[in-house]
């Protein structure tokens, strides 16, 4: 079943959703994580904060899986209504948006990242020197 779908936007939130899309996390997720990603692809905003799509669910309660692994962490209030078929929707690309949100968010833990990620490349260092490399 194909739905049209309409929702606010959790703004601070939707950074964070873009780089799990991006990144291919959200794609990954079984057994409608590709769908997921190409519906947000397609989505456009159509006002301040609401963005509307189509997408293919064939769960019992439309978008049911969606909604408790991603959607309800980034959206709010969001409808369903059964379409026949992917139409059309005027607006601004939701995907640019996320996109630009991603890059203007600071990760919390980002100083904690980077410490990560310097300590497993010195422990690789070590690993190597300790082995005579």
């Amino acid at each position: 079943m194909i739905y049209k779908v309409k929702a606010k936007i959790i703004d601070e939130k939707i950074g964070e959703f873009y780089r799990k899309l991006a990144d291919g996390t959200v794609a990954k997720q079984r057994p409608d994580g590709e769908e997921i990603t190409a519906s947000m692809k397609r989505a456009v905003l159509t006002a301040p904060g609401v963005a509307e799509w189509y997408e293919k669910c064939f769960c019992p309660t439309p978008l049911h899986h969606e909604r408790q692994t991603q959607y309800d962490f980034y959206f709010r209030d969001m409808t369903t209504t059964e379409a026949e078929g992917y139409g059309e929707i005027k607006g601004e690309s939701l995907w640019d948006y996320m996109a630009s949100k991603a890059g203007q968010q600071d990760t919390p833990n980002q100083s904690l990242q980077d410490k990560l990620i310097e300590h497993k490349h010195e422990a690789r260092v070590w690993r190597r020197s300790a082995r005579g490399s």
